[in-house]
């Protein structure tokens, strides 16, 4: 079904162009969304005005394609892929293999011990090519593996079941499974934290030594889940400018900004149930202020360098946002570019304008 909207819709302010009108031609402008936000009229009407590109988020993982008994379940991916086809949207699969929002049949017996490695490698072989093959048309890149590298400065990959069940080699299979179930569709390696020196030289080694198998990946995702204080600006270029010169392309896959106290971070996913929870009515204007000051310069350093094809917001507004459950569950954080109500935040404003103004910049050069 395509959603209908006018200029005038929802939230949007007259000062501030829609951010695909902004960015048209120089970067892929685009957010996540599920099943629900295509499914509300306001939210699909402004996900179309303002974005570009889509990507599904959980509805999309493998613990929602497949069911413990091995049987695929397409209605509610078709549907999401569809809502992007229909409306002329790239459409960004997220993700094939992830120790999380997985089954574990893939990778474990029903103890909960490794799989041997053949028929892990087979599960593994199975999923890929299955779920590749049905998309297959309307998928412009994959998300291959996501979160498969050590935050520990002196480890190299991630201990996960897939690991432990078939050897380090589970991401290059996993490159080669994609690969071989369609040919034609890009490739990209998923992770956070990767822009910060530790463990950009691990994702460098990781892409280096997939395609030194003489296997495709094209692209490495800067997932971007960034803090109000951190990464500096600088980091986030270097990185950037790193891979591209590295020859991939670089996509910032899951962007959101958190204003909230942070106490944790990691890939566990593990929240806990009390913490600080300051701004339960509303952002302050002085932080909604530093928020959009905030993503000035992140995206002033996103798009300093070349290199970048796409950029996706994680979520399409701050009440469908992961970061008000984690790190601590039921928390009020204000990451994203729209509030609640569908409405732009002035850092909506903010980007809009460097958006544009490097479009023009493309333009003269």
């Amino acid at each position: 079904m395509l959603v209908m909207f006018c200029a005038g819709g929802v939230g949007l302010r007259a000062s501030a162009l829609p951010l695909r009108e902004a960015a048209r031609g120089s970067v892929l402008i685009g957010c996540s969304a599920g099943s629900s936000d295509i499914a509300d009229p306001e939210t699909a009407a402004m996900i179309v005005r303002e974005f570009d590109c889509f990507t599904a988020d959980n509805e999309f993982m493998p613990k929602f394609m497949v069911d413990d008994e091995g049987r695929y379940t397409w209605e509610i991916p078709d549907r999401l892929a569809n809502f992007a086809r229909d409306h002329g949207m790239p459409f960004y699969g997220h993700m094939l293999v992830w120790q999380h929002e997985t089954r574990a049949w893939l990778f474990e017996d029903k103890d909960g011990k490794p799989l041997p490695r053949e028929q892990a490698l087979k599960n593994l072989r199975d999923y890929i090519t299955t779920v590749v093959h049905h998309f297959r048309g309307r998928v412009k890149a994959w998300a291959v593996v996501n979160e498969a590298l050590s935050d520990d400065g002196d480890t190299y990959l991630r201990d996960t079941p897939a690991r432990r069940a078939i050897g380090d080699d589970f991401i290059a299979r996993a490159f080669e499974y994609a690969h071989a179930a369609d040919p034609t569709v890009p490739l990209y390696y998923n992770d956070y934290n990767i822009e910060l020196p530790y463990k950009r030289a691990k994702t460098l080694r990781l892409l280096r030594e997939v395609r030194a198998e003489g296997l495709r990946v094209d692209a490495v995702g800067i997932q971007g889940h960034w803090l109000i204080g951190g990464p500096a600006p600088e980091v986030i270029s270097d990185a950037i400018r790193e891979f591209h010169e590295a020859g991939f392309e670089v996509l910032i896959t899951e962007l959101d900004v958190d204003v909230l106290p942070r106490t944790t971070s990691g890939a566990d996913l593990q929240s806990v149930d009390e913490g600080p929870n300051p701004y339960p009515n509303g952002l302050p204007d002085e932080v909604q202020q530093q928020l959009a000051q905030r993503y000035g310069e992140i995206f002033e350093a996103i798009l300093r360098p070349p290199g970048v094809s796409m950029i996706t917001f994680w979520g399409p507004h701050d009440g469908r946002s992961w970061l008000n459950d984690f790190p601590v569950r039921r928390r009020t954080n204000y990451p994203l570019l729209f509030d609640r109500e569908l409405r732009p935040k002035p850092a909506h404003a903010v980007v809009s304008e460097i958006l544009a103004k490097h479009r023009a910049s493309a333009l003269d050069r």
